[in-house]
């Protein structure tokens, strides 16, 4: 079977969350822009980039490592985004749109991340 990374589902969405955060930037103040802004692009970079990473990865124990790195950069984004809503800096509409990703995100990168602890590739 030759899967690449960037069909599977949970990367797909990965993706299209870090690209609405970058979309999403460019009307942000610089302020905001320089301090939460370049932060929540990093983190939300990392989810995709981890994945990617570890998919390229020839042992269990290294796949697994990025996948976790990938779950850590995804909480990290969601800690950003909150304060990104306290500050009042995305509109409700734009909450919507991240909450339909995340929402369906979260249980398929869990369920990525199970699914592949009990896979050997070695």
């Amino acid at each position: 079977m030759d899967v690449s990374v960037e069909k599977l589902d949970v990367y797909i969405l990965a993706e299209k969350l870090a690209d609405l955060i970058w979309t999403d930037f460019d009307t942000w103040s610089e302020k905001v822009q320089k301090t939460v802004g370049h932060q929540v692009i990093r983190s939300a970079d990392s989810i995709s980039a981890n994945l990617a990473e570890g998919f390229g990865r020839y042992s269990s124990n290294d796949r697994a490592k990025f996948y976790l790195y990938s779950r850590g950069s995804f909480e990290e984004t969601k800690s950003w985004l909150r304060k990104l809503i306290r500050r009042k800096i995305i509109t409700d509409e734009q909450i919507k749109n991240y909450e339909v990703i995340i929402n369906e995100l979260v249980p398929k990168l869990n369920a990525f991340i199970s699914k592949t602890r009990n896979t050997k590739y070695e």
